[in-house]
């Protein structure tokens, strides 16, 4: 091939040149954008977060010389890799809100839509790190984009809170998004914060709000619940309210009686429903 583009006119020559610049320029095209992917968004990252997206950026040792990146920012980087990556850039940040949020617009700022499931896992991840303090980040800056107002991230940002040894934190968000509405929140929810009252001492809290659960005629289902308010009441000096506590809901603590109170429901409701289509028949018969 040299002889030949020795042997070419300078038009040929200079046609030639143009070709392997436009083939160079595309190698590089592609491999700049994930250098751009790694650059922008890890602001103030360390180095042990760039290196972590060598696995984006490097070449197969097969690769032929001008073959093109297929992997292109955002769009086509594997989820699996960002959500990686994300995990290794908050965990070596600076401990800074302003570090951590900025990072975390630019991850996600080159997502066409808001990367919700890529977020969860990421939370998940941080979880089995015991990492707290950034899972607390982390959903307080959803919040503020307006995502996540769902019970379930509420919950995950108590026992944060809470893990974090924010309980004070975790009560103020309770009163403020939740505790004002206490006739449909979840029990699986309330049960979350009456544990972190009762391991934080906050013993007048959770009986205001076992009363307040009451007050909406809601009947608690498991029985620790049932034991960590009568424990509350104890430790208040409150016996008498204790007492009576244990005998009204006797039988979620009494695990037979527990199971013939659901059973004898479930009988009013077959006999309510099979009374029902009794009526319909009869109605029926009486039309024709």
């Amino acid at each position: 091939m040299a002889f030949v583009a020795s042997n070419q006119t300078s038009g040929g020559n200079h046609a030639v040149m143009q070709l392997g610049g436009l083939n160079r320029l595309k190698v590089t095209g592609n491999l700049m954008d994930h250098v751009l992917y790694s650059n922008v968004a890890q602001p103030l990252v360390c180095t042990a977060a760039v290196d972590s997206m060598s696995i984006l950026t490097n070449h197969s040792p097969q690769q032929k010389d001008g073959e093109a990146q297929k992997r292109l920012i955002g769009e086509n980087v594997p989820k699996r890799d960002k959500i990686n990556f994300l995990v290794t850039t908050l965990l070596n940040l600076n401990d800074t809100k302003e570090a951590v949020y900025g990072a975390l617009d630019a991850w996600a700022a080159w997502e066409h839509k808001f990367p919700m499931v890529a977020l969860k896992r990421t939370l998940i991840a941080l979880e089995k790190e015991q990492q707290w303090h950034r899972i607390v980040q982390i959903i307080k800056w959803m919040l503020s984009k307006g995502q996540g107002t769902t019970m379930g991230t509420y919950g995950q940002l108590i026992r944060a809170l809470d893990m974090d040894h924010r309980a004070q934190e975790a009560h103020e968000f309770w009163e403020k998004k939740i505790g004002f509405d206490l006739h449909s929140v979840p029990w699986q929810l309330c049960h979350l914060m009456i544990t972190v009252y009762y391991r934080n001492n906050r013993l007048e809290d959770l009986v205001r709000l076992f009363k307040g659960l009451e007050a909406f005629d809601r009947k608690p289902k498991d029985k620790s619940i049932i034991q960590k308010v009568a424990n509350a009441y104890e430790m208040l000096g409150r016996v008498q309210e204790k007492d009576r506590l244990l005998e009204k809901y006797s039988y979620v603590l009494d695990e037979k009686k527990s199971r013939k109170k659901r059973f004898d429901g479930n009988k009013i409701l077959l006999s309510t429903e099979e009374g029902r289509h009794k009526q319909s028949r009869e109605a029926s018969s009486h039309q024709e």
